[in-house]
C-alpha cells in the first residue's frame, strides 16, 4: 500500500518579507541532507522523485511546498523515520545544528560546467538583481496592502465584544479537551497552509485535513478576533500535552489560520477568504465569530468605508502578485542558463547515492 503526501510551507512571501518556518518544521530530526545548487539545477525534482520513492514503498511523506514557483517544491521530510532533504540556498538559508553527524550538504554544483556559465556572468548578474528588486518590491507592496487590511480590522475591533470572543473561545477549548490532559510534552510545528505564489493566493487546507474527522469552518471578519481565537486554542492543547500543527497566516505570518490536533481528530481554521471552503461532510462544522461577537448591523453601518479599504487591501494584493510573477519570469530566465550547463546525469547519481542513504537510515 503506498503511503500519503502531506503538503505545507515552511516559508513564504508576506507582508514581513520572506518569512521562514523551517525550524521548526526540520526540529527533531535524526538526518537532514541540505541540498546547495543555483537556480535550475534539478533540486526540486530530485527532491520530488525520492519523495514519491518513499511514497510507493508505503510511507508517509511531507511536501515542503515553494511559495515563489508552484511548481517546485522545497524540502520532503519523512517524519516517521526523522529524515529530510531541505533546499538550502536563499532565501531559506538552513544552519545546521550539528554538521556531519545530523546534517550533511549535498552540492550539486558538481554537476554545471563553469566554462559553460561565464559567458553569461554579466547576464546572471543582471537577473540575480532585477530578482531581487522584483521580491522586495512586492514585500513593501504586501506590506502596505496589511496597512489597508489593518483599516479594515479596526472597523471591527472597535465593534466587538470581546468577553463573548473569550467565552467563545472557552467553549471552544472545553469541547476540544474537557478535562483530558497527556502525561507527555506537547510538540509543538509551526507552518503555513498556504502562500502568496505568483499565480495567486494557494492553500493546502483540504489535503492537511483529509484525515481528520472534526473540521471546524471559522467565519467572520477581519478583526473579529479569529487569530486570537485559534493562539488560545493551540497553547490550551500544548499545555494539555496534545501534539499541535500551528498554521501561520501566508500574508500577516503574526496572525494564525489554523489549528489541527490529529490525536482528537480536530482542526480549526480560518474559513474566509482568500482560503474559503464550506462544509461538506460529516463532521464539519462552522463557527460564526461575526454572529456571536460582533455588534449586530456593523457592516450596514459602516458600509461605505468597508468597502473603500476593501478595494484597498485587494487592488495592493493584486499589484504585489504582479511582482511576485515578475520575479518568476526572470527567475526561469536564469534557470534557463544553469539547465544549459547542466550535466544532469551526475543529479541522477547524486540522486541514487541519497536514496541509498534513505534507504540505509530507514532499514537501521
Amino acid at each position: 500500500m503506498k503511503g500519503t503526501i502531506r503538503n505545507y510551507y515552511a516559508g513564504g512571501n508576506t507582508a514581513k518579507g520572506f518569512y521562514s518556518l523551517y525550524d521548526s518544521a526540520i526540529d527533531g530530526l535524526d538526518r537532514l541532507f541540505i541540498l546547495k545548487g543555483g537556480p535550475g539545477t534539478g533540486k526540486s525534482t530530485l527532491m520530488k522523485a525520492i519523495g514519491q520513492e518513499m511514497v510507493d514503498q508505503g510511507m508517509d511523506i511531507e511536501f515542503l511546498h515553494c511559495s515563489s514557483d508552484t511548481n517546485s517544491i522545497d524540502g520532503i521530510i519523512v517524519p516517521a523515520y526523522k529524515i529530510g532533504i531541505v533546499d538550502g540556498t536563499a532565501p531559506h538559508v538552513i544552519e545546521p545544528k550539528a554538521p556531519g553527524v545530523i546534517e550533511e550538504y549535498v552540492n550539486l554544483g558538481v554537476a554545471w560546467d563553469t566554462e559553460k556559465l561565464m559567458p553569461h556572468k554579466e547576464e546572471i548578474l543582471a537577473l540575480t538583481k532585477k530578482i531581487s528588486h522584483a521580491f522586495h518590491t512586492a514585500y513593501d507592496t504586501f506590506s502596505e496592502a496589511l496597512s489597508a487590511h489593518d483599516d479594515i480590522e479596526d472597523i471591527y475591533i472597535s465593534n466587538m465584544d470581546f468577553a463573548k470572543a473569550d467565552q467563545l473561545a472557552e467553549e471552544l477549548i472545553d469541547l476540544f479537551y474537557g478535562d483530558l490532559t497527556l502525561e507527555k510534552t506537547a510538540c509543538v510545528k509551526h507552518r503555513f497552509l498556504g502562500a502568496a505564489t505568483p499565480v495567486g493566493a494557494v492553500d493546502h487546507i483540504q489535503n492537511l485535513t483529509a484525515d481528520i474527522t472534526d473540521r471546524y469552518f471559522i467565519k467572520g471578519r477581519a478583526g473579529s478576533g479569529k487569530s486570537t481565537m485559534l493562539k488560545k486554542i493551540a497553547k490550551a492543547g500544548e499545555d494539555k500535552g496534545f501534539d499541535v500543527e500551528v498554521y501561520h497566516c501566508g500574508f500577516d505570518p503574526n496572525s494564525l489560520d489554523m489549528v489541527i490536533i490529529r490525536e482528537k481528530g480536530i482542526a480549526i481554521f480560518d474559513s474566509t477568504a482568500p482560503h474559503e471552503y464550506f462544509p461538506e461532510r460529516s463532521g464539519d462544522h462552522i463557527v460564526d465569530v461575526y454572529e456571536r461577537c460582533i455588534t449586530p448591523g456593523t457592516d450596514e453601518k459602516f458600509a461605505d468605508d468597508i468597502a473603500r479599504t476593501t478595494k484597498s487591501y485587494k487592488d495592493k494584493m493584486k499589484e504585489a502578485i504582479t511582482y511576485l510573477a515578475d520575479a518568476k519570469v526572470l527567475r526561469d530566465q536564469l534557470e534557463a542558463i544553469y539547465i544549459q550547463a547542466m550535466d544532469f546525469s551526475k543529479v541522477d547519481q547524486i540522486k541514487e547515492e541519497l536514496l541509498h542513504q534513505f534507504n540505509q537510515h530507514i532499514s537501521k
